[in-house]
């Protein structure tokens, strides 16, 4: 019975560390973004390790599907166990303080193909830290599969194939695309809110200062509020979310104005994404030119996406010439819709029709068929 246990858990451990390792492998530059998010002030306050987000991203899903397939083949069992267990201990807090103090709201433990919240993240791992457990106390009946030969090479091969699967996405995009701006996605029938979805219960805090001390008040204690109170913010906690669609932060401005719907009126058009200009990737932005010139022989109206300050557009429209629009968007949208920087997309009334790395630039059809 115990070797039955202990043998499940074996495949069970093994192949949802491989699955979530994998999806996240899809995209290391998403969870990377995460990673910034636990790096930053509100959470853990360690700005200093923001630059290493990539490399810390990328190191940590290789190590999860690595970790999976030693597990499942039986290779150096009790440092494979060890290093689970160390891992699934420090995925268990990270989970716990995200749900205990509201700070980040998806751990990304499986990228964007399944959003959990961060107490479902961390039931998540309770449950794996308990079968990691199981196996901690059993782990001689961990055997290997094959040959210590064999066993080496499927490991070495392991790190290989799960390196340049990191390398090639980076380079290109990710290989499936779990995120709400997929090709065929209409962005504007995707921001929409059915008449009858749920609303939110948002309860309105109000933030006084009293006696140097910030406090905060609800609004039906403002009546009773103490002498010499000062006003000093005011925030919406949500109580109750409701309904929130695939997109629901897209929004285009030209010149402080909104043109998310002339966009979506347009029936072809180019769209550049570069969240941040200053670490947009310049051999992308010197391809641009020749693109816009092909673009508006094809009738195409062309425009930048950014998220950066009106300083960076000039900077950047006086050192490489450019004449086209630049839509101000916030990044974090930005960031989803594609990780490239820059990236090309085509749309076709909102419709996204293809989209491609700067380095893939050559396979954007300008001339596709609807």
């Amino acid at each position: 019975m115990k070797n039955i246990i202990t043998q499940f858990s074996r495949l069970f451990v093994g192949i949802l560390f491989i699955i979530s390792g994998l999806i996240k492998l899809n995209d290391p530059l998403g969870f990377s973004y995460k990673l910034e998010e636990y790096f930053s002030e509100p959470v853990f306050n360690m700005p200093f390790f923001v630059p290493f987000s990539l490399a810390i991203a990328l190191f940590l899903v290789i190590l999860e599907v690595v970790l999976g397939v030693m597990l499942l083949i039986g290779y150096k069992s009790k440092l494979t166990i060890w290093s689970l267990l160390l891992l699934i201990i420090m995925f268990t807090f990270l989970t716990f303080y995200s749900a205990y103090f509201d700070v980040v709201k998806d751990c990304g433990c499986f990228g964007d193909a399944l959003h959990l919240t961060p107490w479902q993240s961390f039931s998540k791992d309770i449950i794996l830290l308990f079968f990691i457990l199981i196996l901690f106390f059993n782990k001689k009946l961990i055997k290997p599969l094959f040959p210590n030969s064999i066993q080496n090479a499927l490991a070495i091969l392991s790190v290989v194939l799960c390196s340049f699967m990191g390398y090639w996405v980076l380079n290109h995009l990710p290989i499936v695309d779990f995120r709400p701006y997929k090709v065929g996605t209409n962005i504007k029938t995707a921001m929409e809110i059915p008449d009858n979805a749920p609303k939110s219960v948002v309860e309105m805090v109000f933030i006084y200062n009293v006696n140097g001390v910030n406090k905060e008040f609800k609004e039906k204690d403002l009546g009773a509020l103490p002498a010499g109170a000062k006003f000093v913010d005011r925030k919406d906690k949500v109580l109750v979310q409701g309904y929130l669609p695939p997109i629901h932060d897209f929004k285009l401005e030209l010149d402080g104005n909104d043109n998310t719907q002339q966009i979506f009126s347009k029936e072809k058009s180019l769209l550049i994404v570069a969240y941040d200009l200053e670490k947009a990737n310049p051999v992308g932005l010197q391809k641009i030119n020749k693109l816009y010139k092909q673009a508006l022989t094809n009738g195409y109206y062309v425009a930048v996406l950014t998220g950066s300050s009106k300083e960076d557009i000039a900077n950047v429209k006086k050192k490489y010439g450019f004449t086209f629009d630049f839509l101000f968007c916030d990044a974090t949208p930005l960031k989803t819709i594609e990780r490239a920087n820059p990236s090309f997309v085509i749309l076709h009334y909102g419709t996204i029709i293809q989209k491609v790395h700067y380095n893939d630039l050559d396979k954007l059809n300008l001339n596709p068929t609807y």
